[in-house]
């Protein structure tokens, strides 16, 4: 088993993170719901400013995974959070500590932003993911129900809105 090295993403990782981002929509039924772009991409976590940031897990110098982050915030505690948006290991390196060394450096991510929390999503199917996350002490909130309005619907709440 490889040692797990955590590093920033860096503009010459956008093809390997958008491969990655192929991979998990894949595996989470969800290729359809696809309008990737490597020139967005590469704007988004380079760009001034950066919208996102990423790390990149290495086994042997070669990339197993990733972790997409962006920051929120917190109004009841006036202070930054960090939101995990994806977090993916290859299929053949799950299971070798990829993920949790990619989660735990995010993690260290947000206590030196000094952010409130540390939030994530995992579908309800995936119960792999879920006994994951549990077993590294994160709590599954069963009250709260994720909210979404995407594509042309967004402007449609915005036209609704100015009556």
């Amino acid at each position: 088993m490889a040692a797990t090295r955590i590093r920033p993403a860096e503009p010459r990782d956008v093809a390997t993170i958008l491969r990655f981002i192929h991979e998990l929509a894949e595996y989470e039924r969800r290729s359809h719901e696809l309008a990737t772009s490597a020139t967005a991409l590469h704007q988004h976590l380079f760009g001034t400013p950066a919208i996102c940031g990423a790390l990149l897990a290495e086994a042997d110098g070669v990339p197993v995974g990733f972790a997409l982050f962006f920051t929120s915030y917190s109004t009841f505690n006036t202070a930054p959070c960090l939101h995990l948006e994806d977090l993916y290991v290859l299929p053949a390196a799950r299971g070798q500590g990829h993920g949790k060394a990619l989660l735990g450096a995010v993690a260290e991510l947000a206590v030196r932003r000094g952010c409130a929390r540390l939030e994530w999503t995992v579908l309800d199917w995936n119960e792999p993911a879920i006994r994951f996350y549990r077993s590294l002490g994160a709590a599954l909130l069963a009250d709260w129900r994720i909210c979404r309005v995407q594509g042309a619907e967004i402007a449609q709440l915005a036209q609704r809105a100015r009556g």
